[in-house]
């Protein structure tokens, strides 16, 4: 039988009664730097990875819209480790299981199941890192901005009848593609998605994208 690894780790997680904290949207879980003596699992919610950079801007790095754990380190030890990135609730609110660091990775090491979660878990970081770099080294501000595009149509699209395009069903500001895609003013975002809003490519529909032409921006995403 093929075991839903994630639902299984929540299943352990209310199996041993672990507790659920509810966080509001724009307020932080973790932030980046700081010490934390927890980890912390997504039951239900959007959350937004990012990190502040030198020059002070924030560098948006993921989405996480599925239940996950969050920040997963692999310092198993230590009581107290900094954080890897902020993470910021996007959804109304966003549910968490909050485990004891050290606790949890004795769970994880006492069950074959959690560490095979953790594996798949680091291999998933892997590939987003690497496909990251791609971006970020290969491509122009047109291409990024393609790509990221694509990405949420993976998160949050939903097909519109009679051939209308995908809806992106969340509301992504330029603020924000401009933090994931590495481009430092919002009017550069603002003058790309303009573009492709001519071409017919994208349109606009109460402050979310609607896609119509997939096939476009796929074209650009790294092979």
């Amino acid at each position: 039988m093929v075991i839903n690894r994630t639902e299984y780790l929540l299943n352990q997680m209310a199996a041993n009664h672990v507790p659920v904290i509810t966080k509001k949207r724009h307020t932080y879980l973790t932030y980046h730097g700081l010490g934390e003596t927890n980890t912390y699992i997504l039951k239900s919610g959007i959350v937004k990875n990012s990190m502040i950079l030198q020059d002070g801007r924030e560098f948006n790095l993921s989405y996480v819209v599925k239940p996950s754990v969050i920040s997963l380190l692999r310092d198993e030890i230590s009581k107290d480790t900094a954080q890897p990135f902020n993470v910021r609730i996007e959804s109304k609110t966003a549910d968490f299981y909050k485990i004891d660091r050290v606790t949890f990775w004795e769970m994880v090491n006492q069950d074959d199941e959690l560490n095979n979660y953790v594996k798949e878990y680091y291999r998933h970081r892997l590939a987003e890192s690497i496909l990251r770099s791609q971006q970020m080294i290969m491509g122009s501000k047109h291409d990024i901005v393609c790509t990221f595009l694509n990405q949420l149509v993976d998160l949050f699209g939903k097909r519109l009848p009679d051939h209308q395009g995908i809806l992106i069903d969340f509301v992504v500001t330029n603020m924000d593609i401009a933090g994931f895609c590495g481009i430092n003013s919002r009017s550069s975002v603002t003058r790309n998605l303009s573009d492709l809003r001519q071409e017919g490519i994208i349109d606009i529909a109460d402050h979310k994208f609607v896609i119509k032409n997939l096939i476009y921006l796929r074209d650009y995403v790294p092979m």
